[in-house]
């Protein structure tokens, strides 16, 4: 993943910002929100493109753009580092892919050890039993 190509096709848009910080919060615009298209987006392959449209169904707006948000900082440069950040780790996240298990035959001494305690447990039970006359 080439982070250099991916940056040059991000968006940010500063906006104000909600919550405490009193004067502040009415003057400046602190709040970052990043804006990726990925449906026009060069930096990816079409297969790594499906990938992260499949992955990131539920964040993506009709459009087919990921927006993501920050104004947990006071400082707008913070708040675009943070979410500049957290758009990379969700890229990198959806774009995984997960080992394929292989299935493996249980061992036979595994079974062997398994029906032994059985038999040891049954043989145990049957001792507990009055005796037939």
């Amino acid at each position: 993943m080439e982070k250099e190509k991916i940056s040059a096709e991000l968006q940010y848009k500063a906006v104000r910002s909600s919550g405490a910080g009193g004067q502040n919060v009415n003057k400046v615009s602190s709040k970052v929100e990043l804006t990726f298209d990925l449906q026009n987006s060069a930096s990816f392959s079409d297969e790594e493109k499906i990938r992260l449209h499949e992955k990131l169904a539920t964040r993506l707006n009709k459009s087919g753009q990921l927006i993501l948000k920050s104004d947990e900082d006071r400082s707008q440069l913070k708040n675009k580092e943070l979410v500049t950040r957290r758009f990379f780790e969700v890229i990198e996240k959806a774009l995984h892919v997960p080992k394929i298990r292989k299935a493996t035959k249980i061992p036979r001494s595994v079974v062997e050890k398994r029906l032994k305690a059985k038999r040891n447990a049954s043989e145990i039970k049957n001792f507990r039993r009055k005796p037939d006359f």
